[in-house]
């Protein structure tokens, strides 16, 4: 399996901004990594219904994921990996899949949220969990867009958090 790309986004798929990031790179696979999405086959249903028809789509659990990375089943596939929330792909990474870069794009303001830009705002669990990503050597960038200047996430969040 080829990750090509792991993003936040807590809208998952969506309109121009998915497609944009599907024609920037060869992503023949989207894979929503939610426990949450996985478990709740309507929410499943409605969010992967909308996937564009070229490219596969499932959700999964994060256990079931780290055994997707594993398997020589996947190995000929590019995937775009979609998150809702940090503290997963900390328990993935911690897991043994290997990421490098996540691509912060979307988390809604909600109750006891500190909003850090228009479109990210964090709970104090997302903070440290964003801290682990940093820690462990994962790189957080900031981009809405692929034609968006991309900004260190990481020092965003520490900027505004100080």
């Amino acid at each position: 399996m080829k990750i090509e790309l792991v993003r936040i986004d807590d809208r998952f798929i969506h309109g121009q901004v998915l497609t944009k990031w599907v024609k920037l790179r060869p992503i023949n696979r989207i894979i929503i990594v939610s426990d949450a999405v996985a478990q709740d086959e309507m929410r499943k249903t409605l969010v992967l219904s909308v996937a564009p028809p070229n490219v596969k789509a499932s959700a999964v659990t994060v256990d079931k994921m780290v055994r997707a990375f594993q398997s020589p089943r996947y190995t000929n596939d590019s995937v775009m990996l979609l998150f809702e929330r940090p503290e997963d792909i900390v328990e993935l990474v911690e897991k043994g899949v290997p990421l490098k870069e996540i691509n912060v794009g979307g988390m809604r303001f909600e109750k006891n949220r500190q909003q850090i830009t228009k479109a990210v705002s964090v709970s104090p669990t997302n903070v440290e969990a964003f801290k682990k990503l940093h820690e462990l050597g994962v790189h957080l960038e900031l981009r809405q867009l692929p034609g968006d200047t991309s900004i260190d996430f990481y020092q965003e969040l520490l900027s505004k958090l100080n």
